[in-house]
């Protein structure tokens, strides 16, 4: 094995593979990466529009050298806007009075310009009256007089009006000063005269308005700035975390970091690398938001420091980082991810408004936890400081003060980013710790106090399972008594029992598993009215004992469920350990340490390829390299090497995600077999691969057993037979038998399996030929067709016949018209087609059987038994082998199973259970409807 880096500089080496890595996906993520660096500009530049339009939308215009108004008349109420016709120019009350009638009389009469006709005034006794009138038919009057005649001598009065300034046409109205005022002065004229008794009594009275700038219909902190801009920033600011928490959650929803895992990424590296990468991010997310509200010319970025700026935008998201990362510890797919990170953001323009809206007291500043309300008052403090004369502009020298005149300073900037930047650092620790004891989707996890054990900071473990999520399992100790059925398993199991003892282990050996157990604890599941029911634990592995020898590939066989892949999880870290351990080149399983120092000799082609669809191939293998510890100058010819043993060097710049399933299988291969590693893992590696390349591929698979101990996984039965130095076939989480391919084959087989196809032609000529195959093999070998069809026949051939079958077929297929006559070994099939039924019930049934009765199954409420529905497949080789079966039926009363049949058996050969073969013209169409 070549020289690795560790410790230290393979930390530094991973962060950096790692940020090259991110770099990588987001130079070909173009889409997504352009709305990164777009979408500021474009929030700021609908903030821009909207300001423009507050800017100019219903104002008052600059008044610098106001003029005169001498008495003003009392304007037509036709004039008010939005009045309702027909309209009143004013109401009055108080018309049991004389005096006061006489008043009003004189008001309309003498209103400058345009006398006021009686039915233009409405008159009442009292306010009420007028309020209630009011009430029934608003929106007829812009004002009502009120006339009190407290003695003869004294006229008291009020006026009411609506003091609500309203816009029409992009004008503003003032009540007051369009109504009010001219009303008041009528009034207070005719009382005048009529205290003097005087109507030529001159009153003139002028008005000037206060020069004034433009005023908009609100005040500007209730538009664009005040209400708008905060919401616009905070949701320019939130881009990146949106990005952060997905990008995060999709390594883990793919297994992408899993697979880095594996081949020895230090924990540490990968969150280093995440927070180099991000801070870079909001680094330039940060200052772009400032350019585009300086290029957008914007008086808050303008006039503000930069630098109290930019420590704002940049720590409020790095906040936000430190936050996706702590999510990300919960959450599993990135459907998820982009949920939570809606409510976060509708959470922080809650909080936002809640900041704005909050007295200032104790219970408020608690509300300044969330970051979102810190933005929120950095911003208000800001914007104040750039709209208010009053208030001076927060400098970088001031930061540490509240500004001057601003009333609802509860923290200055430095305060902010000081609470920024100490719960970011809360965040981010707190992600860590979840990282390490919540459980992963297979169950691993550390101890809830991990980091008070001082052998975690100093590297070194002890051997205590980890990860075992409760104590409610089964206890393992019931499959210590069982003895295995097949002699070689027990013979094996007695060795590796006696190394265990003695605690001596061959230095041939490169992998000991010692008694491994694996339990999936039972599922609470809450049904109805409040029930609560619990899942049985399921028991994956069940006491495996095996000693692997390097320069050996050990072939793992087994169906469906049968536990190949449990043990490989388990010995790769993936999947915590019930009970039992590992040795893998001395080093344990069950110990963290242990299993960092497999990580640095293992590699691991997994059952699905885990690859980036945006990488290209040699970028793959250059970042798993680094993540190995490979040294720089090696990494490239290592590369180049791996790429040219799998005859991807002509596909090694095309991204994955344009390669055939065979390519990233071979891909995948050669990411297993980098680094020189001295345990490889090979799950199903040859899937999807045409003839050629698998072919090829077994070749780089024999060649790698050199020096190292390889561990296959296939269903295959060619594969297995060429590859498998030992063989072990595995059926529900126990080993079933083990050996050399010879060895089962003498163990199991019951002969050859003959495949016999005939020359396309006339139908009946070809059923004619057929005939005359089949009374040959009757009478000669006393075999019947297994499988028929109108192209070929199957049948089984017992060793003792192989004689006589040679010589007869060479015959037969002369004057029989056979194209082509397949002989192949059946002995493996069936060795590793054992159909497994409940309690550990091993069945022989006849090959191509498709309806089965389990004898032994008779129970009070099944009279006649189970059956099941075999499910069968063809081979490499073309030959059947089971895949699988239904879940369990009662066997029909009309139906009646055969008497059982079994294949002929070679001497030693252990005797089972043989399956009763059902008709399928007796059962029903739905049988086996689910």
């Amino acid at each position: 094995m070549g020289t690795l880096r560790g410790g230290f500089p393979l930390m530094i080496q991973q962060v950096n593979a790692l940020v090259r890595k991110n770099l990588w996906l987001a130079m070909r993520s173009k889409r997504s990466s352009l709305l990164q660096l777009v979408a500021p500009f474009i929030f700021l530049f609908f903030l821009f529009a909207v300001d423009k339009v507050s800017r100019y939308s219903p104002f008052e215009p600059e008044v610098r050298d106001p003029k005169a108004v001498v008495s003003p008349s009392i304007p037509p109420c036709e004039t008010k806007f939005h009045i309702r016709r027909p309209c009143y120019d004013f109401v009055w009350s108080g018309d049991s009075s004389d005096k006061a009638q006489l008043i009003v009389s004189r008001i309309m009469a003498n209103n400058p310009g345009r006398p006021i006709p009686s039915h233009k005034v409405l008159s009442f006794r009292t306010p009420a009256d007028v309020d209630a009138w009011l009430f029934r038919d608003p929106s007829r009057c812009p004002a009502a007089l009120h006339f009190v005649e407290k003695s003869a001598s004294v006229m008291g009065y009020g006026i009411q009006t609506n003091y609500k300034t309203t816009e029409k046409s992009g004008k503003i109205e003032t009540p007051i000063m369009k109504f009010q005022i001219p009303l008041q002065i009528a009034v207070e004229r005719e009382l005048a005269r009529s205290v003097l008794a005087d109507q030529s009594f001159s009153w003139t009275v002028g008005l000037k308005e206060f020069p004034h700038p433009a005023a908009t219909l609100l005040d500007r902190s209730f538009t664009a700035y005040g209400l708008i801009a905060p919401l616009f920033l905070f949701t320019v600011s939130m881009f990146p975390f949106v990005f952060q928490i997905s990008s995060i959650v999709l390594e883990k929803e793919l297994k992408l970091r899993q697979a880095m895992n594996i081949m020895g990424l230090y924990d540490s590296a990968y969150w280093l690398s995440w927070l180099v990468w991000e801070t870079f991010v909001i680094l330039i997310s940060s200052l772009w938001i400032i350019l585009s509200g300086m290029i957008l010319q914007f008086q808050f970025f303008l006039h503000n420091s930069f630098a109290v700026l930019f420590f704002l935008f940049f720590l409020f998201q790095l906040n936000m980082t430190g936050f996706a990362f702590l999510l990300s510890a919960f959450l599993g797919k990135t459907s998820s991810a982009y949920r939570a990170g809606f409510w976060i953001f509708l959470i922080g323009i809650i909080s936002q408004f809640a900041a704005l809206a909050a007295e200032p007291s104790k219970k408020s500043r608690k509300l300044y936890f969330l970051p979102p309300a810190l933005l929120s008052h950095a911003l208000e403090m800001l914007h104040d400081a750039t709209e208010s004369h009053d208030i001076p502009v927060i400098s970088w020298s001031k930061r540490m003060k509240c500004p001057t005149g601003h009333s609802n300073c509860y923290f200055t900037m430095n305060d902010i980013y000081i609470r920024l930047l100490y719960t970011f650092v809360f965040w981010f620790l707190l992600a860590l710790y979840l990282d390490n004891v919540m459980p992963s989707p297979n169950g691993t996890r550390k101890s809830l106090l991990y980091f008070l054990n001082p052998r975690y900071w100093i590297g070194k473990g002890e051997n205590k399972p980890q990860g075992v999520l409760c104590g409610c399992c089964d206890s393992d100790s019931a499959y210590v008594d069982i003895t295995p059925d097949d002699t070689d398993v027990l013979e094996e199991e007695i060795v590796v029992k006696q190394q265990m003892k003695s605690n001596e282990i061959d230095s041939n050996i490169a992998v000991q598993i010692r008694g491994l157990v694996k339990i999936y604890p039972g599922k609470l599941n809450f049904g109805c009215c409040c029930k609560c029911q619990k899942t049985d634990p399921f028991h994956a592995i069940k006491g495996l004992y095996v000693n692997l020898p390097t320069d050996q590939l050990f072939c793992l066989l087994g169906s469906n469920g049968a536990g190949k892949t449990t043990t490989i999880n388990c010995l790769t870290g993936i999947t915590s350990v019930t009970a039992g351990d590992a040795l893998i080149y001395g080093n344990s399983i069950r110990n963290s340490a242990g299993m960092s120092n497999i990580r640095k000799i293992i590699g691991l082609c997994p059952q699905f390829d885990v690859l980036w669809n945006e990488l290209t191939g040699e970028e793959h293998l250059q970042l798993l390299a680094r993540i190995k510890g490979l040294l720089p100058a090696s990494i490239k010819e290592a590369v180049k090497k791996s790429l040219e043993e799998v005859r991807l060097t002509n596909s090694a710049k095309v991204r994955t995600g344009s390669y055939s399933g065979g390519m990233r299988r071979r891909l995948s291969v050669a990411s297993a077999l980098l680094g020189d590693p001295k345990l490889v893992i090979l799950d199903e590696p040859t899937t999807g691969m045409d003839p050629i390349s698998r072919r090829h591929v077994w070749d780089i698979i024999e060649n790698a057993k050199r020096g190292r101990v390889v561990i296959l996984t296939t269903h295959s039965m060619e594969e297995a037979d060429i590859l498998g130095d030992r063989i072990g076939i595995m059926a529900k989480g126990r080993l079933r038998c083990i050996g050399s391919s010879i060895r089962l084959k003498s163990q199991f087989g019951s002969g050859f399996v003959a495949n016999l196809s005939f020359v396309n032609g006339n139908s009946a000529a070809n059923s004619s030929h057929k005939e005359t195959v089949k009374r040959f093999f009757s009478h000669h070998l006393g075999v019947f067709p297994k499988e028929e069809s109108n192209a070929f026949l199957t049948f089984v051939i017992p060793r003792e016949k192989e004689p006589l079958l040679v010589a007869e077929l060479e015959t037969a297929a002369a004057e029989g018209r056979m194209e082509t006559l397949t002989l192949s070994s059946g002995a493996l099939v069936q060795a590793s087609t054992i159909t497994a039924l409940n309690n550990f019930l091993e069945m022989q049934i006849p090959v191509g059987s498709k309806y089965v009765a389990v004898p032994g199954s008779e129970t009070a409420d099944n009279p006649r038994g189970i059956m099941v529905e075999v499910h069968w497949e063809q081979n490499d080789s073309g030959a059947l082998c089971i895949s699988g079966h239904s879940a369990e039926r009662p066997v029909p009363s009309n139906v009646q199973p055969s008497l059982p049949v079994a294949h002929p058996r070679s001497s030693g050969q252990p005797k089972g259970v043989v399956g009763r073969v059902i008709d399928p013209s007796h059962l029903s169409e739905n049988c086996f409807d689910l």
